[in-house]
Order: C-alpha cells, then structure tokens, then sequence
C-alpha cells in the first residue's frame, strides 16, 4: 500500500529477505539491494537513494528496497533511513542541483494533477510519488545491541514502519528443511531419510534448549540460528 514499509526482526536464516522478495514479486515490484563492498562509503549510498527517488518519483516505478544490517556500513545511513521513512525528504542528500532535477521530472505529471506550478508544490507531489511507490523492507537481528540502540535513536524505524517479528522455527519446519535437503544425497538411503532429517531437528532444538541453560548459568548469550542449521 502507499506508504508501506516493513521491519522484519529476526535471526540469520530466518527468511526476512526471502520473505521480502516473494512479497515483491506477488505486487509485481522491483527489487533493489545495494552491493557493498570494501570501497563502499556514505557517497555511494547517496547514489543509490537518488536513483532509487528518480525510478520512484518520476517514472513512478513500484520498488521494494531491501537493506540488511550487515549492509550499513556508516551509521549516517541510518539518519537517512530515518528520514526517508518519517518523512521521505532526505535534506542531506537532495542538493539544490538533485531537487530541480527532480522538480522538472514531475512538472507535467503535477500539471496535469492540477498542481500549481511552484517549486514547493513541485518537489512535494515529487516525494509523495516516491513514498507511493517506493517501500523500504529493512531486515535487522536482534542480536546484541545495535538494534536496541537504533530503534531509541532512530523513532521512525517503529513509527513508521510495520513490525515483523520472526520466531525460531518449529520442529515441523526443521524436518521438512532437512528432508529436502539430504534427499537424493549419496549414502543416505531412502529409508533413512526421515530418521536423519527428524534426528538433525532433534539435535538442533536439543542444542537451543542447551543455550538457554547456558544463558541461566553463565548470563552468556550463544546464538543458534537457521541459517547455522
């Protein structure tokens, strides 16, 4: 729906990004993640958002804009994330320069609208556009501190956003993952499948009820998660 964007808090492997993708693809949206890599800054972001404002705002294509938290790299792009979703006026990023371009990409789209032609009126029709077509899917861990700290000093990630929380996958999912996995794989015969994927689940839960012990004792956290799984 306009407007919408979805934070979806689980552990790694849960399926928050598999999830978004599929979420996409049934609204016919396009899907865009950013490539990090060992030279990627704050600039290179900038890029990315801009041209994310361009397909949006003025070619008004549908985009769900898939970040993880292993992909922020400069906690500046979380101000950015902030204001994208409280507002989507991101002042940092949007230059004089960058604005006109955006305020003469919309001016026929606004005329016929009925838009007065003002740069104020312009830019305005130009970032509710944006945030029609536009949705941010931000998938975050809960593990450690980091999400804590980002949800107190950025409002809008909950204000703003639908909240998912991810729960650790039952027994039923866990053999099923498993069968499927370790079918057809050489030394396993067909007959054992189902006691090999029930016996995997049964190794894997065995070992989250051992941290949760752990945790009581030693006050230590030790995660287990899907993707380990």
């Amino acid at each position: 729906k306009p407007r919408g964007n979805a934070l979806l808090v689980g552990v790694g492997g849960s399926g928050k990004q598999s999830l978004s993708k599929l979420s996409a693809s049934i609204c016919g949206y396009e899907i865009f993640q950013i490539t990090v890599t060992a030279t990627y800054g704050i600039n290179d972001f900038k890029e990315n958002l801009i041209t994310l404002y361009t397909k949006a705002g003025i070619k008004s294509t549908g985009i769900c804009f898939i970040l993880t938290d292993g992909q922020i790299v400069n906690e500046k792009m979380m101000v950015f994330l902030n204001d994208m979703l409280a507002s989507g006026n991101i002042p940092d990023v949007f230059t004089k320069d960058v604005k006109d371009e955006f305020i003469n990409g919309v001016r026929n789209d606004a005329k016929q609208a009925g838009i007065v032609d003002t740069p104020e009126n312009l830019f305005s029709f130009f970032i509710e556009k944006v945030r029609k077509y536009l949705h941010l899917c931000l998938c975050f861990s809960p593990v450690g501190d980091k999400f804590r700290i980002r949800a107190r000093q950025f409002p809008a990630l909950i204000n703003c956003t639908a909240f998912d929380y991810f729960h650790p996958w039952p027994q039923e999912a866990l053999i099923s993952v498993a069968t499927r996995f370790i079918k057809g794989l050489d030394g396993i015969l067909p007959t054992d499948t189902e006691n090999v994927a029930q016996h995997m689940a049964f190794v894997h839960l065995s070992v989250n009820e051992a941290t949760q012990q752990f945790l009581a004792s030693e006050r230590r956290y030790n995660y287990t998660t899907p993707k380990s799984y």
